[in-house]
């Protein structure tokens, strides 16, 4: 990252904005949604929802799917004009499948 990657450092905030995204917890429909301003919540951490866990299979799953989104997308850019974009969608994808092969060999 000391070299300003710009594919990877591109790749890895999205791919961590995914996985933060899937950590969300669904909004209670049956909560109420509007209250007098002297009923709000008071404090440090007062309105802070708890988060989901995700798993290790969940986080491979997640960052696949990033990398094939990616992937898809360089793909279907064909247009002389969006060559660039296309070379860079392929790069931050294959910065994502090598952090999968790490992590994988890691694994084993």
């Amino acid at each position: 990252m000391r070299a300003r990657d710009k594919a990877a450092v591109s790749a890895l905030r999205g791919t961590l904005s995914a996985l933060d995204n899937a950590e969300a917890v669904p909004l209670d429909e049956t909560a109420p949604r509007a209250a007098a301003l002297e009923d709000s919540p008071v404090g440090a951490g007062a309105t802070e929802a708890a988060r989901r866990e995700l798993g290790e299979r969940d986080v491979v799953d997640i960052v696949r799917a990033e990398a094939a989104e990616r992937l898809e997308a360089a793909a279907r850019l064909t247009a002389p004009a969006h060559a660039a974009r296309s070379e860079r969608l392929r790069a931050e994808g294959a910065v994502l499948l090598r952090f999968l092969d790490d992590a994988e060999a890691d694994a084993l």
